[in-house]
């Protein structure tokens, strides 16, 4: 049987369409593969290809990226996020699922792991726990009447600044590979052929919204965040690049929340990981699920 690509499809959470796209082979066991900050769910693609036969794969663009909508209001909290990935799992009938997410789709996901542990059956989280304590602690240091100002002055910035717009997507490509000089020329082809839109003036911007840049003011209390990580039962495998400005959850102290989880760190690989050390990656992946 010729396996083709995915078939992209869409849901409805909190009146926003929301895209992703199904790899087939419905009869196999569920594989969510979540998308981190400003990415798609095509740079997914040489992971499905390597778990299509034994899977079923969903792909979905978070809100505000890729193929999705955009947020009316321009707020991305994470609880928003946490709920588009509850609907997706909900209306497609996939739980109990197995989870692969990244950086903020790690985020999410080891969230809802947590508030539906029933649900998941497995998760793999690359670089996925968000800020290390010594990243939350200085940010605390600041003061929330500060950061609240900061916040709306960013907002107001955010709301007069156009997308970038690139002459040709080569252009944009180059900006791609600065972006992560551990990318394949291939990879960061693709990565930008399926992350960019073409302007009715003929130039390029990414597809991601600008609002993205500018992080939530609020989010739960540390307390409740930890409770909730504390609450997920499945086996979870976390994944760190050497070179990432990420924080190990080993060196860092967090990991003492995480009883079923197993650390493996990466040389040579940044936050991009399982771009960077893909085979390596895809080994691991592979011997966990």
């Amino acid at each position: 049987m010729t396996l083709h690509g995915p078939i992209t499809n869409s849901f409805i959470s909190q009146r926003l369409r929301l895209n992703y796209v199904d790899w087939g082979n419905p009869d196999a066991p569920p594989l969510l593969l979540v998308h981190g900050g400003r990415d798609h769910a095509r740079s997914w693609d040489w992971v499905a290809e390597e778990l299509r036969h034994d899977w079923h794969i969903i792909a979905p663009d978070l809100r505000g990226h890729g193929d999705s909508s955009w947020s009316l209001d321009g707020n991305y909290e994470m609880s928003a996020f946490v709920y588009d990935l509850a609907q997706l799992i909900h209306q497609l009938g996939l739980a109990p699922v197995t989870i692969i997410a990244h950086s903020m789709g790690g985020n999410i996901a080891t969230r809802y792991a947590g508030i539906f542990p029933e649900n998941v059956r497995k998760l793999v989280n690359i670089e996925g726990l968000g800020l290390s304590p010594k990243m939350q602690a200085e940010r605390d240091a600041i003061g929330i009447q500060k950061r609240f100002r900061q916040w709306i002055e960013d907002k107001r910035n955010a709301a007069g600044r156009t997308p970038k717009r690139y002459p040709t997507i080569e252009a944009a490509y180059d900006r791609m590979k600065a972006e992560n000089s551990y990318l394949t020329d291939e990879q960061a082809r693709h990565l930008t052929v399926h992350g960019i839109s073409r302007n009715e003036d003929g130039t390029w911007s990414w597809k991601f919204d600008n609002y993205l840049n500018i992080w939530a003011i609020f989010d739960m209390p540390r307390e409740e965040l930890l409770s909730i990580w504390q609450s997920i039962t499945c086996p979870i495998l976390m994944l760190y690049g050497e070179k990432s400005w990420a924080s190990n959850p080993e060196k860092d102290g967090r990991i003492v929340h995480f009883p079923t989880a197993k650390v493996i760190e990466y040389e040579n690989a940044g936050h991009w990981l399982h771009h960077d050390q893909f085979d390596r990656f895809m080994a691991d992946v592979k011997a966990f699920l």
